[in-house]
């Protein structure tokens, strides 16, 4: 789990530039993907100041403070320094007011700027750093890009799950994380899932032994996050065991506080496990699309039904 990021990491994720900053003052942390627009705190009121947060002056922040006497917005900008402040951000190319620079400098807090307008900026800050700073939890499994939906393949040990997924990217679909995968809450409802560092690229094939998926199939195999969609549980078939014919169950399972749709595909000999696969992700999107086949069949029987109880 990722508690804090470098100012470094994000100047060089969103192409900022550094204004000010040696490499001491980069190194600083960012705790929150909270950003503070500091207009409140520029006229003097301090009480709510989130003195923790990244302070992105837009235009309007920068032409406030430069209608202020210099002595007057020196005092203001040396209050807004904080220990703990990671950095200023300065959106739109604005120049950055000399005193600024001064007391930015007496506190080692970096100053950077982007060219970009002030709320395109602010999304992207957010969004990077709700990314980078969310909380992860990992789960056992497969995650494969399946005609960009995201498949995330669970079952019991030895049931088949790499290679399936091999099976898949030899198909032209591309592999997430193997084994065991790293899953993040983006929002309310959405998942992300990602492979940890040490697996990226790699899959396990028993008798095989560990391959690198980017270097046998290429760059176009793999990616290296993805939303969670749609969870599939291979399981062993059971003779005795009655499995779902007209897909009408609605499962889920919880990852992450997230309820993800499910669905289990019994694996015995003869049956083709990415093929069904492939059909399962082509159905649920034709599902989210608004057309749902097993309501077509049970319309069409309905029908049926009352054309021959007319006769």
């Amino acid at each position: 789990m990722t508690e804090t990021i470098k100012v470094k990491e994000l100047a060089t994720a969103l192409n900022l530039e550094i204004v000010t900053g040696e490499e001491e003052a980069l190194d600083r942390d960012i705790c929150t993907a909270d950003v503070s627009r500091p207009g409140l705190e520029l006229t003097g009121y301090f009480n709510y100041y989130s003195h923790d947060r990244l302070q992105l002056f837009g235009s309007k922040e920068v032409t406030f403070a430069r209608r202020m006497m210099p002595e007057e917005r020196l005092m203001v900008v040396r209050r807004l320094c904080a220990e703990d402040t990671p950095a200023f951000i300065i959106s739109r190319g604005l120049d950055v007011p000399d005193e600024m620079v001064q007391a930015c400098n007496e506190k080692q807090i970096p100053i950077l700027r982007s060219t970009i307008s002030t709320s395109r900026l602010l999304g992207q800050i957010t969004s990077y750093l709700d990314g980078r700073l969310a909380t992860r939890t990992n789960v056992h499994g497969v995650l494969v890009d399946v005609y960009g939906l995201g498949v995330l393949i669970q079952g019991d040990s030895g049931i088949g799950k790499s290679e399936t997924a091999l099976e898949l990217i030899k198909r032209g679909h591309r592999l997430i994380a193997d084994d065991r995968v790293d899953i993040y809450k983006q929002d309310d409802l959405t998942l992300i899932g990602e492979p940890p560092k040490i697996l990226e690229h790699l899959i396990e094939i028993r008798g095989i032994g560990i391959i690198d998926v980017m270097n046998l199939f290429g760059a176009s195999a793999v990616r290296g996050s993805m939303q969670v969609q749609l969870a599939v549980y291979l399981e062993a078939w059971a003779k005795d065991k009655k499995y779902d014919r007209l897909g009408s169950s609605d499962e889920v399972v919880e990852l992450g506080e997230v309820a993800i749709p499910q669905i289990k595909i019994p694996v015995k000999t003869g049956r083709n496990v990415a093929i069904i696969i492939e059909v399962a992700a082509m159905n649920f999107r034709a599902k989210t699309m608004g057309y749902d086949a097993t309501q077509a069949f049970e319309d069409r029987l309905s029908q049926l039904i009352e054309e021959n109880s007319a006769l």
